[in-house]
Parts: C-alpha cells; sequence; structure tokens
C-alpha cells in the first residue's frame, strides 16, 4: 500500500510513453502526489510531485505538444495541496494517538489485572474496545477475595466516554471497599447504588436521559458447592456443565444502579448449584450484540453449548477469535467477560 504512490507513476509515465501522445497520459500525473497524501509525509509527498514534474517535462521533450505547461501547473498545484494534507493528517493522527493513549490510561484505572486464581476458583478475563476509534465506553469487572468467598462484579455504564469510565469507576471503587465490609450481597449493592447515584449527582449526563448502570455480583463461598448472584438488570450469566447448559437467569429483578430512588431498592439473590469442573461466564451486551455483515446477533448461547469443559482462559480465547471472526473485526460496543471456574479437587483435576 505504501508504494502505491510509486507504481501509480510508473504506470501513469510508461501509458504515457508508450501511448499515442493525442492519448495524453501524462495528465494523470498529478494523480500520484494526491495520493501520496493519504500516507505517507510531507517531505516524501514533496519529492515525489518533484519526480512527477521532471517526468513531465522529460516526456514533453520526447513527444511536443502535449500540453506541458498546464500539466506542470497541476501537477505544482496538487503536490503543494498534498503537501498540505499530508501535514494536517499527520497532526490529526498524533492528536488521535494522544487521546488513545489517556484513554487507555482512563480504561486500567476501572480494568485492573485480575489474579488467574484465587484458591481453588480459577479466573480469566477478556476485555475489547470498540472499533470507532477512542470511544472507550463504561465496561467494568473487578474480583475480591473476601472472608465471605470470592466476589465478583462485571457491568456497564450507560454511555461512552471518559463521563461512563468516571461513572464506572466509581462503581468499582465502592465494591473493592464493599465487597471486604458487607457480609450481606445486598447490602453491597445499595453501596454500589449509592456510589452511582453521587457521582452523577457531581456529574450530570448531558440530555435529559438518565445515566444507569447494569450490574452482577457473584459470590462464590471458599468450600465452592454454590453461587449467590444479584442481578441488576444485567445479562444473565451462563453456566455450562458436563450435564447441562443453562442461563442463570434471576427469579425477581433488582434495579439497575442510579434508578433505585425512582423504582425502589428492592434486591434479591439467587442461589444456583456450582460444582468443581463448572464454567461461568459473565459478559457485558456487547459480546450478546455483536453483529455479523447481515445484521445477524453473535449467538452467544448456542456458542457457549457448543464449547467443551475447559480452562477459563481458553474459553475466552476461542470467544475472542470467534467473535472477531464473526464480525469481521468489527465491533460496534466494548465487550468485558469474565470466566470462572472451580478446580477439581487434588489428584482429580481435569486441566
Amino acid at each position: 500500500m505504501r508504494l502505491s504512490p510509486v507504481i501509480l507513476t510508473v504506470v501513469i509515465a510508461s501509458l504515457a510513453y508508450a501511448t499515442p501522445p493525442e492519448v495524453a497520459f501524462s495528465r494523470l500525473l498529478p494523480a500520484a502526489p494526491a495520493l501520496a497524501a493519504a500516507m505517507w509525509p510531507v517531505l516524501p509527498t514533496v519529492l515525489l510531485g518533484t519526480v512527477c514534474l521532471f517526468l513531465m517535462i522529460g516526456l514533453s521533450l520526447v513527444f511536443p505538444g502535449l500540453g506541458t505547461w498546464w500539466t506542470a501547473a497541476g501537477i505544482v498545484a496538487v503536490t503543494v495541496a498534498a503537501a498540505y494534507g499530508s501535514h494536517v493528517r499527520l497532526q490529526r493522527e498524533r492528536t488521535l494517538f494522544q487521546v488513545r493513549l489517556v484513554a487507555d490510561a482512563a480504561q486500567q484505572v476501572v480494568l485492573s489485572p485480575i489474579p488467574r486464581r484465587f484458591g481453588s476458583v480459577e479466573i480469566e478475563s477478556l476485555y475489547l474496545a470498540a472499533a470507532a476509534e477512542a470511544r472507550i465506553g463504561g465496561d467494568f469487572y473487578e474480583v475480591v477475595d473476601t472472608r465471605y468467598g470470592v466476589r465478583l462484579l462485571i457491568g456497564d455504564v450507560r454511555g461512552k466516554g471518559l463521563p461512563a469510565v468516571g461513572a464506572a469507576a466509581a462503581i468499582v471503587n465502592a465494591f473493592r471497599e464493599a465487597a471486604y465490609g458487607e457480609a450481606d450481597m445486598v447490602a453491597v449493592a445499595r453501596r454500589l447504588d449509592a456510589s452511582s447515584t453521587r457521582y452523577n449527582a457531581s456529574f450530570p449526563p448531558e440530555g435529559s436521559m438518565e445515566r444507569f448502570a447494569t450490574a452482577l455480583l457473584v459470590e462464590i463461598p471458599h468450600g465452592g458447592g454454590r453461587i449467590e448472584i444479584l442481578n441488576c438488570g444485567h445479562p444473565p450469566p451462563l453456566l455450562l456443565n458436563r450435564r447441562e447448559f443453562r442461563a442463570l437467569e434471576p427469579t425477581s429483578p433488582s434495579p439497575l444502579l442510579n434508578l433505585a430512588d425512582l423504582i425502589g431498592d428492592h434486591y434479591h439473590v439467587d442461589t444456583f448449584d456450582f460444582a468443581p469442573g463448572d464454567l461461568l461466564l459473565l459478559y457485558t451486551d456487547g459480546i450478546a450484540e455483536a453483529r455479523a455483515r447481515d445484521g445477524e446477533f453473535f449467538p452467544l448461547a448456542a456458542w457457549m453449548r457448543g464449547q467443551p469443559p475447559t480452562p477459563p482462559h481458553e474459553l475466552l480465547a476461542a470467544l475472542h477469535r470467534d467473535l472477531l471472526h464473526y464480525s469481521k473485526g468489527r465491533l460496534d460496543d466494548d465487550i468485558a467477560a469474565l470466566a470462572v471456574r472451580l478446580r477439581e479437587p487434588t489428584g482429580m483435576e481435569s486441566g
């Protein structure tokens, strides 16, 4: 691709030399520096324009009457415009690079590295940014090991950009404190809602729409055998074991974060079996809403049902690969996921 302006120059010059003068392929020479401006720095663009100018002069010596001065003037004018365009493009690329650095730093405040193992619980995380440039989102997750068990949080703030990241950071920071101090998951959820409400009061969203967040709280006792889930309007986690696949739907809905004052703070905790070897997938809606070129959503439930029992890192590696393949590398929303497995007792581990 980077050599295409040179190739175009050679092709035009060759055609101009090999064809009758009246065809006047030489008039296409200004296209080469114009193309160079889209991918080259300023100096190489100017140098290519100069080469095209000398080629035009050389062709005029071989074929008099080509309208040399008009074409030469066109080459000079296009080269000057191309040089300016290249300069502007490079400035924008530098600005975008700095914005991406800031966006990555902001996202790392929310998505801190997670250990792959907490006792007998194996955990792997996945985060993929949307294809839209610098459109960081409010996807978040966190895992902490407390005296009550391993507690997990995953969620998604409505909206994009730094305000959404700030709201996500407020929720995650509240979880990091509440998960250690609160014995009851309902109390943890109320702390998260209070933190989200305070943040939105300090930094109100633009427009009339409320900034709310979905969230999923999971507690895995150290002894295993069960999991407790509190779902605040988030996509249900998927559970895969040797016998069956199921979506762990809540039996009663809990309010989204920052909406408890409007619809009440009635939270409900569901308990499910969670045996050694079971695989649990927590995810944000960007995964289920990833689209193929024809507009079809990624069939996450069917995909999960077809996966073999596998360690969490292998499951998310396959999900990463298949998501990008399904969407042809184009994601319209950020996605986050946590894969969790309870290890088999010593001497019976499956890998």
